[in-house]
């Protein structure tokens, strides 16, 4: 072979490989619990977690006629009137809090400010 050949890297090499050949992988135990007990155990937490959710429907009851009404009496917001002087003036036997939890939770409110103008459906019972 050349000088100008083996730079120019034509040269063929058929020596037979004498590589040793490498065995299969093999896992350890803690490589076998992560590569097939990992999966195992979030797949059954999504399948555990799936099943409760369409096992639970959300539903207040059985039938309409176990349905109750909440009476309540619309209020119009004064001036300087807060949440708690409605629930106070409304309700004056019940702890104003739960009062004030009921009232957010009727008109869907965001936060317990009210303007002035504003028609609340306040829990008359």
């Amino acid at each position: 072979m050349s000088a100008a050949s083996a730079i120019h890297g034509t040269f063929v090499h058929n020596a037979p490989d004498h590589r040793p050949k490498q065995a299969p992988l093999r896992l350890t135990r803690r490589g076998r619990f992560v590569f097939f007990g990992v999966p195992l155990i979030l797949l059954a937490a999504l399948l555990l977690s799936l099943g409760g959710f369409l096992n639970a429907p959300a539903k207040a009851a059985d039938s309409a006629g176990q349905l109750s009404v909440t009476p309540t009496v619309s209020v119009t917001v004064q001036p300087g009137e807060s949440l708690w002087a409605i629930a106070g003036s409304v309700a004056p036997e019940r702890d104003p809090r739960d009062v004030v939890a009921d009232i957010v939770q009727l008109n869907n409110l965001d936060a317990a400010r009210v303007m002035p103008g504003q028609r609340l459906f306040v829990p008359s019972k």
